[in-house]
């Protein structure tokens, strides 16, 4: 009897591959070890857990390369190796790139926001909440079950809450922090329930278990398993800030201090995207009726109005150039859904699902970067408006002639080589799909988002009105813009390299 016992309970004990798991776990890892060390280090040197959350993020971006060498999974169903919960393949690291990579610039930016602070943000809690978050986000790419999924959304999603109503006694970061908060948690809420029919209808989680099963569900259920893919699309569009599930963008990147408004509009965002890419690709493949002409009104949607939100900000309006780039962030989640909307349209989706890859790596370096210069405007110019730019080349001109860089990439205008190549291979993934009318409703938004990143562009080098404010720029600070700067100016000059590196079969 024992005899028996012993293989059955051999079965259930996995091996894990550590190596696999290693940056998000290493991530999870330096947030405990900040938060533990902020009790002990006393109040001037607690600028040191920054530059510990900086080296964590690092060596979590470089625990990348060794899984460079092939596909590698680990928590598997007993008896199934090709069914797991864990996958590290190529969407996987490109995913994680971005996300690791974003958050290390966001690091490095925070690192200056909260030495501006002078101790109105508390270190501990900042860098821990950051660090956390970016597991959560690392981990989500890797999820190749609905719970693991779930889980790694929130745990990506809960820590931005408070690090968006951060700042005590602040009024418009409560409101902004409450915000987002109501809305992730409705989206949550109906990605849950979507999810609970989908297992009952079923009988699993593993994405690719649920696309096999779900094309034959009994009579009875199909109704049913009709709604849980239909709620778990509905979920994760709130997540991606489509429209109509926009409404909290703009109050929440103007209420929360800027390095965590950038770190939305890219990590957030990639979030969204993937676990989007995950459920409609590999678990709703036999839906793709349903979500890819649902995706595609939803693309054109999102990018009308995100667009024509930028266009109506007036330059003297407190904050309007954060709330220019919050629209712009609505109108770029546009042009993402574009591809996952195509993919619903090919007969090899997983090929098509590298245009939106490649786009969210363009506009990760990108904005990024403009975000990073409007940290710069906004350590002397408070109010953070579009007029505040005037006369920028005159004081700090490399940081206008990079700021006129990025917003050149976002509009996909030349010097902005890489910008012009991301918009051009999400134009051919929804030309290439039969979706002739998405790509003009494109190329209509792009024209309207030429005026408004223009007029922005021009407004930094017009003569400056009334003294000109010289804008310090930390090492911290120039870091971020240097590098942000020399990856758009490299992947101009060599754009084949991001689609090459996105990949075309991802999974």
């Amino acid at each position: 009897m024992s005899s028996l016992a012993q293989p059955a309970a051999a079965n259930l004990v996995q091996s894990v591959d550590w190596l696999a798991i290693a940056p998000p776990t290493l991530a999870a890892l330096v947030a405990l070890a900040v938060l533990v060390a902020d009790l002990f280090l006393a109040e001037r040197r607690k600028a040191l857990l920054g530059w510990v959350a900086v080296a964590g993020l690092a060596a979590s971006a470089l625990l990348l390369l060794p899984l460079l060498d092939g596909d590698r999974a680990t928590f598997c169903l007993a008896g199934d190796a090709d069914v797991c919960s864990y996958s590290a393949d190529r969407f996987t690291l490109v995913v994680q790139f971005l996300v690791l990579g974003g958050a290390l610039l966001t690091a490095l930016l925070s690192v200056t926001a909260l030495k501006d602070a002078d101790r109105r943000l508390p270190d501990g809690e900042y860098w821990f909440l950051l660090l956390s978050s970016a597991a959560g986000a690392a981990l989500l790419p890797a999820a190749r079950d609905l719970a693991t999924l779930i889980v790694a959304l929130e745990v990506a999603s809960l820590p931005a809450f408070a690090l968006v109503g951060i700042r005590h006694g602040d009024r418009k970061s409560s409101e902004a922090a409450l915000k987002f908060f109501l809305s992730s948690v409705t989206a949550t809420a109906v990605s849950l329930m979507g999810v609970s029919f989908v297992y009952a209808c079923t009988g699993t989680l593993y994405l690719a278990q649920v696309a096999d099963r779900i094309q034959h569900v009994d009579g009875q259920f199909h109704t049913l398993a009709q709604t849980g893919v239909v709620l778990t699309l509905v979920g994760f569009a709130f997540k991606t800030a489509a429209v109509p599930f926009h409404f909290w963008v703009p109050d929440t990147y103007v209420g929360a201090p800027l390095p965590i408004a950038a770190y939305l509009s890219v990590v957030g965002k990639a979030v969204g995207f993937t676990g989007l890419i995950l459920v409609t690709v590999i678990a709703f493949p036999s839906y793709a009726d349903v979500w890819g002409p649902a995706l595609a009104v939803l693309a054109a949607l999102t990018m009308t109005v995100g667009n024509v939100g930028a266009l109506r900000q007036r330059a003297t309006r407190a904050y309007s150039a954060v709330r220019l780039l919050a629209w712009s962030s609505v109108g770029q989640a546009g042009y993402l859904l574009v591809p996952i909307a195509a993919a619903g349209y090919s007969d090899d989706p997983r090929r098509t699902i590298g245009s939106t890859l490649s786009y969210a790596l363009m506009y990760a370096a990108v904005n990024l970067g403009a975000f990073a210069v409007a940290a710069l405007v906004g350590r002397t110019r408070s109010a953070n408006r579009l007029a505040d730019y005037r006369g920028l080349s005159a004081t700090n001109p490399l940081a206008a002639l990079l700021m006129a860089f990025f917003l050149l990439c976002l509009a996909g205008l030349p010097p902005g080589v890489i910008g012009l190549f991301a918009k051009v291979t999400v134009f051919s993934a929804a030309v290439d799909a039969g979706l002739g009318w998405l790509a003009v409703v494109m190329a209509v938004n792009v024209v309207i988002a030429l005026y408004y990143y223009l007029q922005w562009t021009a407004l930094l080098f017009r003569a400056p009105e009334g003294d000109p404010v010289r804008h310090r720029l930390p090492a911290p600070l120039t870091a971020a813009v240097t590098l942000t700067g020399a990856l758009g100016i490299a992947l101009s000059g060599a754009p084949q390299l991001v689609l090459r590196f996105a990949g075309t079969t991802l999974f």
